[in-house]
């Protein structure tokens, strides 16, 4: 029994060593979520290149998709806010390589400032910048009002996402920091609860119009 226990012991051992990383780079086996709403559309399978390609079509399939490929996208197409769009700029494009490129080299200046796994350091300011209630609109007796709702885990990660990017763009567009500083500087006052974050505001006023609205 000793010397088959000692066997799977040295197995598992071999399986770790082997295992893959993000990117070749980053270590994902030990990154925690704590949130529990959040865990199951975290993804965080490690590959070489995460590159779904819009194959994945079913429901919830965001849930599926790598959490550093949404990243990158929606540095290529971050979404309006209200009824504005923002000016697009030189570097906001729709190549993969481009975008994926903002992000690694935004993961390196993290790792930098940090001296933390960057992967944990964003897994942990979406948790902290992450909405949970939110206003949408209802309609009685011919008048509309404010209604406090919850808002869905899914919709938590992409938004506190969006906004993570649509903060990066108001510090770094027509400015001297360029959009790979501004990125890493977001994500890391998010992790470190820092209210000069726009994630974090977004945040807080989400929350209070929803405290206004019960």
């Amino acid at each position: 029994m000793e010397e088959q226990t000692t066997q799977f012991e040295e197995l598992e051992a071999q399986q770790k060593q082997n295992q893959f990383k993000l990117f070749g780079i980053y270590d994902v086996s030990d990154i925690k979520v704590e949130d529990p709403g959040m865990r199951r559309y975290i993804n965080l399978e490690p590959k070489l290149v995460v590159k779904s390609q819009g194959r994945i079509r079913e429901k919830f399939s965001k849930g599926k998709i790598n959490l550093i490929e949404i990243f990158a996208n929606l540095i290529a197409v971050p979404g309006h806010r209200g009824k504005k769009h923002k000016i697009q700029t030189k570097w906001k494009t729709g190549k993969y390589s481009q975008n994926m490129k903002i992000v690694l080299d935004c993961l390196k200046i993290i790792e930098e400032k940090t001296k933390q796994n960057p992967i944990q350091v964003l897994v942990k300011a979406l948790e902290n910048a992450a909405p949970r209630d939110g206003v949408t609109v209802i309609e009685y007796g011919g008048a509309r009002y404010p209604q406090a709702v919850d808002v869905s885990p899914l919709r938590r990660v992409t938004m506190t996402l969006r906004h993570i990017v649509q903060g990066s763009y108001d510090k770094s567009f027509n400015k001297k920091t360029k959009i790979i500083q501004a990125l890493a500087n977001e994500i890391i006052k998010a992790y470190n609860n820092d209210t000069d974050s726009y994630a974090m505001a977004k945040k807080n006023d989400s929350e209070k119009q929803a405290d206004s609205a019960r």
